[in-house]
């Protein structure tokens, strides 16, 4: 008896940071832009090219606004992103235990295996912001 697994295609947007390519589900994208004020609000930028690639970049081109969940709040996020973003469809495999926190699943495209963004646990919620805030701040951190 064989078990197979049903994959659905999904919607991911591929984003690039350096020489490596993303992706995030298309159903936490806004939409494409430069700009980080929407709708009145200051949206957060997150620059997550250090927690991915191990170094910070530069050089960057646009922003990538996509949805976050902070607990039950959803609030939106800015990623600021090196190189073209492209919509595609493809089926997902499940992250498995041994993968990275910020790893929500993985893709193939064009014969490359590319990582899928789990935001939730790649950017800081507003506590976390709030404590590094406060952190640097103290004549400790100062030192």
């Amino acid at each position: 008896m064989t078990i197979s697994t049903e994959l659905e295609l999904q919607s991911f947007v591929l984003l690039r940071l350096g020489e490596r390519r993303f992706a995030v589900s298309a159903s936490q994208i806004a939409k494409l832009e430069g700009v980080i004020l929407r709708r009145g609000r200051i949206v957060p930028v997150c620059d997550v090219s250090e927690m991915l690639l191990g170094k910070r970049l530069t050089s960057r081109r646009f922003y990538l606004i996509a949805a976050r969940n902070y607990g039950a709040q959803r609030e939106w996020v800015a990623m600021p992103v090196t190189g073209e973003c492209e919509l595609i469809n493809a089926e997902m495999m499940a992250a498995v235990e041994s993968d990275a926190p910020h790893v929500a699943g993985w893709l193939s495209h064009d014969g490359e295996v590319i990582e899928v963004l789990n935001l939730d646990t790649l950017t800081p919620g507003p506590e976390h912001a709030l404590a590094e805030s406060a952190a640097r701040q103290t004549p400790e951190a100062q030192s």
